[in-house]
């Protein structure tokens, strides 16, 4: 494979996959709207970064020419509005345009980035997932769909997140806190991409793709503060409360947590059908990266680590 697209490779996966997919005489040509929103991926050897309409089916086309493969990562966890029509156009809209363009300029494998539980529950964010892997099943591409659980490493935007929340006050009211989560380390998730390409028995089938472990979020959440070092109150809330709490961040900017979010996670992201081991990866555990930017390693956060478990 020596010219390999990516749509929407800025984003947090896409930066990991380009340094993963980087190799001599390949040209890895990364397509995006904001070329300036991750200028790291442009320093990755034989990237180049290239700013388009990525719903132009005629101008991906042309960047497409040539390709052996095109890689799909577009993907949003919130919309600005509450009718599902930001999470339609960014997962199913985008993707028809992309199989478009992939159907004019001869490209005929095509990864696509999915989620677990894709087309499950009630949230417009699973349902546009599984409308998205649908429509590429539809198509004459040679399509590999990955579904992953919720993805961790350095600078990713989930336990990150937490970190934040847990930095600001002493008492954190945490939304469903019994969610069940099988957290996947991105690395694990590029290696799963690059291996793929490759592999032509993974055309024609969804993989899903998760960590070694299973954790509750209030565990996952107890985790990241212990790692901090912090003393804090976390409250598991009611469902009424977490669907009220999830109504009223609707109107927040940024939208830390929506009733999108809230309808998401009334369904575990875990499998038992595991497909890094088939492709060659052990899962590596949580506990194995997350300490390195968690704050773990310092001093200070051992030493009240410490204290607390001696109940000092």
């Amino acid at each position: 494979m020596r010219k390999i697209c990516l749509v929407g490779g800025t984003g947090y996966v896409g930066g990991h996959l380009a340094s993963r997919l980087s190799a001599p005489k390949r040209e890895l040509r990364v397509l995006c709207r904001n070329p300036g929103a991750r200028r790291d991926v442009s320093a990755v050897p034989g990237v180049r970064v290239q700013a388009l309409d990525v719903y132009d089916s005629q101008a991906l086309a042309r960047s497409f020419e040539g390709a052996d493969a095109v890689i799909n990562l577009v993907g949003i966890l919130n919309e600005s509005g509450n009718n599902g029509a930001g999470f339609h156009r960014a997962h199913v809209t985008l993707l028809e345009s992309v199989i478009e363009a992939c159907n004019q300029a001869g490209v005929e494998r095509f990864l696509q980035m999915s989620a677990l539980n894709a087309g499950k529950g009630d949230s417009f964010y699973q349902k546009s997932k599984g409308d998205a892997e649908a429509r590429l099943k539809q198509s004459d591409l040679d399509w590999t769909i990955f579904q992953p659980s919720v993805i961790f490493g350095p600078d990713d935007s989930f336990l990150n997140r937490f970190a934040d929340l847990l930095k600001l006050a002493p008492v954190l009211p945490l939304a469903c806190p019994n969610a069940r989560f099988q957290p996947v380390y991105v690395g694990d998730v590029a290696d799963a991409f690059a291996l793929a390409l490759e592999q032509r028995d993974t055309v024609g089938r969804s993989l899903e793709l998760v960590g070694p472990n299973t954790y509750t979020l209030r565990e996952l959440v107890s985790y990241v503060r212990d790692s901090l070092g912090l003393r804090r109150w976390i409250i598991g809330l009611p469902r009424w409360a977490a669907r009220l709490q999830a109504a009223v961040f609707d109107f927040v900017p940024g939208k830390p947590f929506s009733s999108d979010n809230f309808k998401s996670l009334q369904i575990d992201s875990v499998s038992s059908n595991n497909a890094l081991p088939g492709l060659g990866i052990s899962p590596t555990p949580l506990e194995a990266i997350a300490p390195r930017y968690l704050g773990q390693g310092s001093r200070a956060a051992r030493y009240q680590s410490m204290r607390r478990h001696a109940g000092r």
